[in-house]
């Protein structure tokens, strides 16, 4: 239920400077569409739809559109596998060799290029917190910027186009490759919460999709996110694009024939569509401290736990993170959790915000942050990937001051 957003401390006409804003972009031919909605103490006040689904069938945004939510996935998933740690299941400090048995013997890229390495052995063991926090030693392979990378991509690590590829398969791949540097000593984006839905079938016994399902989504009320759009979803389904260096959009995933169409790989990294009001769901049990509508998805100290920095000696991603590598959130000032972004000082990272706010993206520019401290939630949706070129638009640091801004008691 919307509300007028001075019942909760906002400010009506500057939360319109984000219609304003995005609606540039929109005319600009810059977004096809946009998604914002805005909820403090618990009500949501700013809930705007704006342009199109899909550009080239004029659909306008609806509040129920469904979106890639690439990996906003990772929160999810790593909230299902902390629901098997409070079960005792698993523990933090547990070798990731433990339950991968060729995984034991990792080790370290020093040269080569595969499948003739040069390596040394890892200083510690892989933990299951170094997955959480990416602090692995695994990569992505869009990375670009390491012979390990140019592995990953050249074996189709983690490809979802691929006919029949399962987590097992990648689980395999991996093994045979060396990490990038040794587990805890430095932060690189990754492939990690893939490994966590792996884990998370091995542990549990269930496939990654229906364990989501039973234990998250439903509970939650999450009806509409899942790894696979159904036929009667697809009016409601986004199209993506790809932002080329004219700054036009060219169509990459057409709703009426989408890889999600099919299902396949459930990729506990990126894998999973949403929308904006099942997300709030999502992000309202955690500001509530695990529980939503009666329904306890995780206890209050659990959540604490996942909502500290991580980072050794709390150091922040500035320090710890590998050079020139893509992610998902500014550097300075902000360190990492169990699955997400924590900020520790929003001076140091040069955006509004308050130190204990958690947030992540997704690659087609989705966002979302939870400021418990201010009791707000922000969840964007918007579907353009960006990966590639020099300047993507800065359109979640010109959220956040708009949103913030509007802040008024």
């Amino acid at each position: 239920m919307l509300v007028k957003p001075e019942e909760v401390g906002l400010s009506s006409s500057r939360l319109g400077r984000i219609t304003d804003h995005l609606q540039r972009y929109i005319d600009a031919g810059k977004l096809a569409g946009t998604l914002t909605l805005v909820a403090r103490r618990g009500k949501i006040a700013y809930f705007e739809p704006q342009g199109h689904l899909e550009i080239e069938r004029t659909r306008p945004v609806t509040e129920d559109a469904i979106f890639r939510i690439y990996s906003m996935t990772k929160p999810i998933v790593s909230v299902g596998l902390m629901m098997l740690w409070e079960q005792g299941r698993v523990q933090l400090d547990d070798p990731v060799g433990k339950f991968i048995p060729s995984w034991r013997d990792q080790r370290v890229f020093v040269g080569g290029n595969h499948p003739a390495w040069k390596t040394t052995p890892v200083e510690r063991p892989m933990t299951i917190r170094d997955l959480l926090c990416h602090t692995s030693g695994l990569t992505y392979g869009f990375m670009e910027r390491t012979n390990v990378d140019a592995a990953y991509r050249k074996l189709g690590v983690g490809d979802r186009t691929r006919a029949g590829y399962t987590l097992r398969d990648m689980i395999d791949e991996l093994a045979a490759l060396p990490l990038e540097f040794s587990p805890g000593t430095r932060w690189n984006y990754s492939v990690s919460t893939d490994v966590v839905g792996y884990l998370i079938e091995v542990i549990s016994g269930q496939r990654l999709d229906a364990y989501l399902r039973e234990h998250v989504l439903q509970p939650l009320g999450m009806t509409d996110t899942s790894f696979v759009i159904r036929a009667e979803q697809v009016t409601r389904f986004a199209a993506n694009y790809q932002r080329q260096a004219d700054d036009g959009l060219k169509l990459i995933d057409d709703p009426v024939n989408s890889l999600y169409r099919d299902g396949g790989f459930f990729s506990g990294g990126g894998g999973l569509v949403s929308t904006a009001p099942d997300y709030f769901r999502f992000t309202t049990m955690l500001l509530n401290q695990g529980e939503l509508d009666g329904v306890r998805v995780l206890g209050r100290k659990t959540v604490e736990l996942m909502t500290l920095n991580h980072l050794a000696d709390g150091q922040d991603l500035s320090t710890l993170a590998l050079p020139g590598m893509f992610t998902e959130t500014a550097y300075g000032g902000v360190g990492f959790g169990l699955g997400f972004s924590v900020m520790q000082s929003p001076a140091r990272a040069q955006i509004s915000g308050t130190p204990g706010e958690f947030a992540w993206g997704g690659a087609a520019g989705t966002a979302f942050w939870v400021d418990p401290v201010e009791q707000m939630i922000v969840v964007f949706m918007t579907q353009i990937m960006q990966m590639g070129l020099p300047s993507p638009y800065p359109i979640r640091r010109e959220l956040r001051t708009l949103t913030y801004s509007a802040v008024i008691e």
